[in-house]
Order: structure tokens, then C-alpha cells, then sequence
């Protein structure tokens, strides 16, 4: 009888990473939440049967606490995905240093910490995968925007080492590009202004993560960029 497969979403919320637990769970994958907020995720938690856990995943004891707490409570998790990220706006003047240092922490080093602990576990095995959510900013720097530049540039460049690195021990490393805003449910405000095709939809793009998870290894995707259809490039 098959072992039933185990995923930890960190950084979840309300948007994708609820319909990505949505999916899993609906495929039969056991699941574990993790924000630094736990209580934003009872509701998640009581629908969908998933593990809640509170973690600040810029700190690497509290991350090595997760992953025992989860492992523990579902399993060793085959798929890890890491999903937070903040960020500071404004001009480069006005920027306050100390929250863009916060901001790349959470965006980037905290995607370290939690790719670092996933792999401790994965690479003994010689299995297993881990996916990191990217943005538009991955790729290209927007203005008033640079803290948010700066961390999912280097998340890519996580991403993309670890794919070199982890792939041939059989780990499936993964960074999605979501390049467009991602619609918060119906009532949207800005559904309004973009068009109903203008917003990418959470449901969307957990099949995409989900399908990416399901490839054979003999044809891995290292990287997606998804984007609406009626987005400039």
C-alpha cells in the first residue's frame, strides 16, 4: 500500500496557497500550513483538514521547529513550497533601511532557511521537491519597488542554483513567475479596472504547481512564468 504523500505550504494565506492546500488535499496529500500568523488560518485549517503552525521563517530555529513539529504530525513532506515575501514601497530616498532589510529577509533568506531545512530531510532520501512562489519582480526591477526587486531576484537565484544542485539527487526544484495580480475572490475592485481576464485566478495556478509536482523527472521544469492572457510581456 502506498504511503500517502505529505506537502508544508509556508506563507500560506488566503489566495493561492489556500487553493493550492484546496487541491492537494482534494488529491489526497496530507497537509501542513505555516505563517507567522497562525490564527489567520484556522478557517483554511477547518476546511480542508490541514496542520496549522505558526513560524517566522526568517528564523532558522523556528523553521528547524517546523519542520519537526510537521514531520512529526503528517510526515516528512514530499513537497515544500515557500510562499511569503514582503516588501517596502516608495522611492529609494525615502526608503527606511531597516524595513528593507526586513523585507528581503522574509522575501529571500527566509526561502533559504526553508529550502536548507527541506533539503536535510530530502536529500537522504533522494526524493522529494521544492517550489518557490516568484513574482513579475523576479525578472524585472519596477520603480518605488526595489526592495520587492531585490528579494525576488534573489529567490530566483535560489531557485536556480538548487535546481542545478538538488535535481540530480532526484529533488524537483521549481520557481513559478506570477506575472500579473492575482484575484482575492468575485468582488475584486480591481476586476473592474483590468477586465475579467486581467487577474490571474488562485485556482488557476495551484493546477499549474500542482502539474509541475506530477511531472515524470525524465522532463522536470526547472521554471514557469503564468501570466492573464491580456498581459504585457
Amino acid at each position: 500500500m502506498a504511503t500517502q504523500q505529505t506537502a508544508l505550504i509556508v506563507g500560506a494565506g488566503t489566495g493561492l496557497s489556500a487553493s493550492l492546500a484546496r487541491l492537494l488535499v482534494k488529491n489526497g496529500v496530507r497537509v501542513a500550513l505555516a505563517a507567522r500568523n497562525a490564527d489567520k488560518l484556522a478557517g483554511l485549517a477547518k476546511e480542508t483538514g490541514a496542520k496549522a503552525f505558526a513560524c517566522d521563517a526568517t528564523d532558522a530555529a523556528a523553521v528547524g521547529r517546523l519542520f519537526d513539529t510537521a514531520s512529526r504530525e503528517i510526515g516528512e513532506p514530499d513537497l515544500v513550497v515557500y510562499n511569503a515575501s514582503g516588501r517596502a514601497r516608495g522611492p529609494i530616498t525615502e526608503l527606511d533601511p531597516a524595513e528593507v532589510e526586513k523585507a528581503i529577509r522574509v522575501t529571500c533568506f527566509g526561502g533559504f532557511l526553508v529550502a536548507q531545512a527541506a533539503a536535510k530531510r530530502m536529500v537522504p532520501r533522494g526524493a522529494g521537491a521544492i517550489f518557490f512562489t516568484g513574482a513579475s519582480a523576479s525578472v524585472k526591477g519596477y520603480p518605488n519597488s526595489s526592495s520587492f526587486a531585490m528579494g525576488k531576484f534573489g529567490l530566483r537565484g535560489l531557485a536556480q542554483s538548487l535546481a542545478r544542485e538538488l535535481q540530480p539527487k532526484n529533488i524537483h526544484v521549481a520557481h513559478f513567475v506570477i506575472d500579473g495580480g492575482i484575484a482575492k475572490g468575485p468582488g475584486d475592485p480591481r476586476a473592474n479596472e483590468r477586465g475579467a481576464d486581467g487577474l490571474l485566478l488562485p485556482d488557476a495556478i495551484a493546477d499549474t504547481y500542482f502539474h509541475v509536482w506530477r511531472q515524470h523527472r525524465s522532463a522536470w521544469t526547472w521554471e514557469v512564468e503564468l501570466r492573464p492572457w491580456v498581459e504585457k510581456f
